[in-house]
Parts: C-alpha cells; sequence; structure tokens
C-alpha cells in the first residue's frame, strides 16, 4: 500500500492482494521506521460506517470504509473510492495501484493492475 497526502487529501493505492485482502474483510497495514525508533504505521480496515473517514491515534493513520463498499470496490472494475469527509481530511482516495507505463529505477510492479493506458500512444 502507497500513502500520499497532499494538502488536506489522503490517498491510499493499493496492489492486487491487498485489494483481495480487503475483498475478504482482512485489514491492511504497512509500518515505515524513522529515526529514533519511531515507526509512523498507516491502515485501512473495514467498519460498518457509512463513509470513509480517518483518523491519527498513537502514530498510526487509519483509514476506514464501509464494508459493503469496499467488498464490492474489489471484486469489480471501478478504479477508486472516494469521499469527502467534513470531519477530516477534505479527500479521501483509495485507489486500485496500476502498472507503471515507462519503467523505472527500484519500481516494482509485480503486483499492480494493468495500466488501462498500456498499449496506447495515451498516458
Amino acid at each position: 500500500m502507497k500513502l500520499r497526502i497532499r494538502g488536506d487529501s489522503i490517498r491510499l493505492r493499493l496492489t492486487r492482494s491487498e485489494v483481495e485482502q480487503l475483498g475478504r474483510g482482512e485489514s491492511i497495514t504497512e509500518t515505515t521506521r524513522l529515526a529514533d525508533g519511531i515507526a509512523f504505521t498507516y491502515g485501512l480496515q473495514a467498519t460498518g460506517e457509512d463513509a470513509l473517514r480517518a483518523s491519527l491515534s498513537d502514530g498510526m493513520l487509519l483509514v476506514t470504509a464501509p464494508a459493503d463498499a469496499l467488498a464490492e470496490w474489489a471484486s469489480g472494475d471501478e478504479v477508486a473510492l472516494a469521499c469527502a469527509d467534513s470531519t477530516g481530511p477534505s479527500v479521501i482516495l483509495v485507489e486500485k495501484d496500476f502498472a507503471c507505463l515507462s519503467p523505472r529505477d527500484g519500481n516494482d510492479d509485480d503486483d499492480t493492475f494493468p495500466h488501462p493506458g498500456a498499449g496506447t500512444d495515451r498516458c
């Protein structure tokens, strides 16, 4: 899972196996180790709530999403779940991660979704 925070938006990009995990109702977490033994953890989990939400507690950024919406998204062709959250960030996006159109050093596309623009002249 990749995390991008820009201004008041949070964007999570998930690999195929992570999307499958969510479809089975499992949570996903990632941890980044920082200096002095500090860890920053972020995750995504299904809930019974009716919208995407983000919270920060004990050094963990947690995005929660309605379980039924996650299951439908995981099994379908939709690229993203999106929400404007009036109680937090202005935009929360949960997206399927696509393979890059151009190879880049250090980029691992093994578990990504096929890019819809692959084999075309468009980006």
